[in-house]
C-alpha cells in the first residue's frame, strides 16, 4: 500500500509542513507534498461584441490543472439575469452570485475534480469557467453543492478543450500584469 500525504496551505504555515515533513513523513508516507495555495486571481473591465461592461476574473495558479492532460474538458455555469442599464446584476443578485461562487470554490477545494478558472460578469449574465476531468462527476459536485440554494436559472455547458484555448484567450485578452516600473 502506497500512503501519501498531501498538505494545501497559506504561506505562512510552509515552513511548520516542511519541518513535519522532514520528521515524520519518511515514516509514514512514500511521497509528502506540501504546497501554498495561492489563489491568484486578475479583475480587469473588457467588452463584449455589443460594447457593453463585462468583468473578468481569471485565475493564475493553475498549472497543476493544465499540466494535467486528464483536465481536458471546460465546463461552463451561465446565469442569465435582467441587469441594470450597463448589464450589471442588481445588489441582491449580485450577492447570490458571490455565495455561489464561494460555495463553488469551496467544493472544488476539498475535492479538485475540477478548478474554476474564469468568471464573467456583464451583460445581462455571469459565467464561471471550469476545467475538469469528468463531466460525471463534475456534475454530482454541482448538484451537491448547489442543493442547500434556492433553484437558480443556471445552464451548464461542457466541450472538450485539450489545449485550454479559451483559457489562452480570456488571459490574452485580459490579464493585468504587475509592471517592473
Amino acid at each position: 500500500m502506497r500512503l501519501i500525504a498531501i498538505f494545501v496551505l497559506n504561506q505562512k504555515k510552509q515552513s511548520i509542513v516542511a519541518w513535519f515533513c522532514s520528521r515524520f513523513c519518511s515514516k509514514f508516507a512514500k511521497n509528502c507534498i506540501y504546497m501554498a495555495e495561492k489563489n491568484d486571481w486578475w479583475t480587469s473591465p473588457t467588452e463584449s461584441e455589443n460594447g457593453r461592461l463585462i468583468m473578468v476574473s481569471g485565475r493564475r495558479d493553475i498549472d497543476k490543472f493544465r499540466n494535467n492532460p486528464r483536465f481536458s474538458i471546460r465546463a461552463e455555469i451561465s446565469w442569465k439575469y435582467e441587469g441594470d442599464p450597463n448589464g450589471m446584476p442588481d445588489r441582491e443578485t449580485s450577492e447570490m452570485m458571490e455565495k455561489v461562487t464561494d460555495a463553488l470554490q469551496l467544493t472544488f477545494k476539498k475535492d479538485p475534480v475540477a478548478v474554476m478558472t474564469g468568471i464573467y460578469t456583464g451583460d445581462d449574465r455571469r459565467d464561471w469557467i471550469f476545467y475538469t476531468a469528468s463531466t460525471h462527476i463534475f456534475g454530482r459536485k454541482i448538484n451537491e453543492t448547489l442543493a442547500d440554494f434556492p433553484q437558480l436559472p443556471l445552464t451548464i455547458y461542457t466541450e472538450n478543450d485539450p489545449d485550454w484555448d479559451e483559457y489562452n484567450e480570456m488571459k490574452e485578452l485580459s490579464e493585468i500584469v504587475a509592471s517592473d516600473d
